[in-house]
């Protein structure tokens, strides 16, 4: 593949497999060939969990697994969409009148939230009509943004089909400003410590024992009413327990862990891997002790993971539960595989238990490419 610039390569499609069996179900569909195709991964987050919404940096990682759209520019007004997994029914509208439906999790509003997004970005009008068909392999509801990867390729399809350069839109959004809330990185900020000493800050300002709204407002010497409407968001503004220093130990202990695992990557010291699990294991106990993000289930697989050969496991993904990531040798990969199988998803009578089920093996990948056919 020769680079063309650096959101853009020309590939001889016949050459790629599953790009050439795209290429032949759109032909089947639409009666034309694809102009371009466009890929966008998904993501596992491998440390630095509910950390990010307080100012803190994660690390994630693109995966192997990706959404693939093949995309022609028509002449008409019309939207056309379809999907190589038949569970999800074709899709149509006017590109010029494009409408969400908020109440239903239809695979389609993805795509359209992509498109919207970048009309709405550049006030564009009288958009041209476009024959997409698209086709996934990241595992859905698995906590690796099979959603966002449907998202970020449809705002690539659109710029494509407009011609604009992704790296403005890219450097515009690098200057945005954070809305004006007190995080918890800003506290590390104005007291110009460290993570560690943070810690330390949240030992002597805090207690264990859970706080209640009125204990929180003779802290801060407000009234019930300015905790609820300046303070508190709408779905927690009839909480009566907040574990303040539960909470705060997760995220500053959790930022800390993000920096030495990238102090780890880049030294490279002969026990990387010992040392990376090592954190990842310490990062699931606090999701799981101190943010209360786990879930019964979760603990066991990941408990599993471990005792089957990972040198580390913890929870990621969507929210509260989520699923496990595992730092595995190369060399005990297929046994680890199979035996993780059987020892969470299949049950002693030789039945699957009902929980679907994600079970796989991924190397860093690549970012999101728009090809060109050669």
């Amino acid at each position: 593949m020769a680079a063309e610039s650096p959101a853009m390569r020309r590939v001889q499609v016949a050459e790629h497999p599953r790009l050439l069996k795209l290429k032949e179900m759109f032909n089947s569909k639409f009666g034309s060939i694809p102009k371009f195709y466009v890929r966008a991964p998904g993501r596992v987050n491998i440390i630095g969990e509910h950390i990010d919404y307080c100012g803190y940096s994660v690390l994630p990682m693109a995966i192997e697994q990706d959404v693939l759209i093949a995309v022609e520019p028509v002449k008409t007004y019309t939207l056309q969409l379809a999907n190589t997994n038949p569970l999800y029914p074709d899709f149509s509208t006017s590109a010029n009148n494009i409408q969400i439906d908020k109440t239903k999790p239809l695979w389609h509003n993805y795509f359209l939230c992509g498109l919207k997004g970048i009309q709405e970005h550049f006030g564009l009008t009288n958009l041209t009509g476009m024959n997409c068909l698209v086709d996934g392999n990241i595992p859905p509801s698995s906590g690796l943004s099979s959603s966002s990867a449907l998202v970020c390729c449809a705002g690539l399809v659109t710029l494509t089909v407009l011609g604009r350069n992704l790296s403005k839109l890219l450097a515009k959004y690098k200057n945005l400003q954070w809305d004006n809330v007190l995080r918890l990185d800003e506290v590390q900020a104005k007291l110009g410590i460290s993570l560690e000493e943070m810690l330390l800050v949240t030992e002597d300002a805090l207690h264990p024992e859970p706080y209640n709204p009125e204990e929180i407002c003779r802290c801060l010497g407000i009234s019930l009413e300015e905790l609820r409407t300046q303070i508190l968001s709408p779905n927690t503004q009839d909480v009566l327990i907040f574990k303040l220093y539960q909470r705060a130990k997760h995220v500053y202990s959790e930022a800390a862990r993000v920096l030495q695992f990238k102090k780890i990557c880049e030294e490279a010291p002969e026990n990387m891997v010992q040392l990376l699990g090592e954190l990842m294991n310490q990062s699931h106990m606090s999701c799981r002790d101190m943010y209360e993000c786990s879930c019964p289930e979760l603990d066991q697989l990941v408990d599993i993971c471990r005792k089957l050969g990972a040198q580390g496991s913890r929870l990621t993904g969507a929210g509260w539960g989520g699923c496990a990531v595992s730092i595995v040798p190369a060399d005990k990969l297929p046994g680890f595989l199979a035996n993780v199988h059987k020892a969470y998803y299949q049950r002693s009578d030789g039945s699957l238990a009902p929980e679907k089920q994600s079970l796989f093996a991924t190397k860093p990948g690549g970012g999101a490419l728009v090809f060109l056919e050669a």
